[in-house]
């Protein structure tokens, strides 16, 4: 099974584990994990006058770190940085990495960053293939 992961803040294996879709009881095993971290940004006054290096560089250490923790998961296991829209960044991801699912882990309440508060319906909506969400 093929999976893009968003996250925002890192991911541990056995968190990834936790959210799998089961066949059997079991965890499905997974092909090829693709891990996008979103650039996004503290709030909008910075998304709005385009002060991204901070995103950026936030979004290249969750994907590293995230990267790091699952390599033992997949046999294949990629990182990317995303556009500071998660819904967009997805989109894009999918245009290179044709998932079999989506895995979104958010962060809540106060924690949230701007954009990151996502309408799941309206996710699943754009999105035409499984998409599971689950707290970061």
């Amino acid at each position: 099974m093929k999976v893009l992961v968003l996250t925002s803040t890192p991911i541990s294996a056995g968190r990834l584990r936790e959210v799998l879709p089961r066949r059997g009881g079991n965890p499905v095993e997974l092909d090829e994990v693709m891990v996008l971290a979103p650039a996004l940004h503290e709030n909008a006054l910075r998304f709005w006058v385009s002060d991204a290096d901070e995103a950026i560089a936030r979004a290249q250490s969750v994907a590293r770190r995230s990267v790091a923790q699952l390599e033992r998961e997949a046999p294949s296991v990629d990182g990317a940085v995303g556009e500071g829209d998660p819904v967009t960044a997805i989109e894009d991801a999918l245009a290179e990495f044709p998932a079999d699912e989506v895995i979104i882990f958010t962060r809540s309440g106060s924690e949230h960053r701007y954009r990151e508060d996502l309408d799941r319906d309206s996710v699943r909506e754009r999105l035409s293939l499984p998409v599971r969400f689950a707290s970061a």
